[in-house]
């Protein structure tokens, strides 16, 4: 029952996003491609953990504001290097999202 919280909040984003035509600046695009991988990591991964009955509301917040702040960090650690570290994370997010999905497509096969 709690996992819709989180999957609200998503479609909400998304829709605001949508309906607000908000342009960044190109600097911050690798944060905001860092940020929406941690997110959609997180809320798959609550999915995931639903499925398998064993979601925690305190878990998901506090990995979802952990995954995004490592992965602001790493990628600002990265810029300032002169590195693109920001592609670690990407990296990382994409497999877990593709292991979630993995699972969650298990579930329901």
């Amino acid at each position: 029952m709690t996992l819709w919280l989180p999957l609200l909040g998503l479609v909400i984003g998304i829709a605001l996003g949508l309906a607000f035509r908000i342009t960044l600046p190109i600097e911050l695009a690798r944060y905001t491609a860092v940020g929406i991988l941690a997110a959609l990591d997180s809320i798959l991964g609550a999915l995931r953990a639903e499925l398998e009955k064993h979601f925690d509301a305190r878990i998901f917040i506090t990995g979802f504001y952990t995954n995004a702040l490592l992965a602001a960090a790493l990628t600002f650690l990265g810029d300032r290097l002169g590195i693109d570290l920001y592609l670690v994370a990407l990296f990382v997010f994409g497999w877990r999202i593709f292991q979630n999905v993995a699972v969650i497509r298990r579930h329901f096969l």
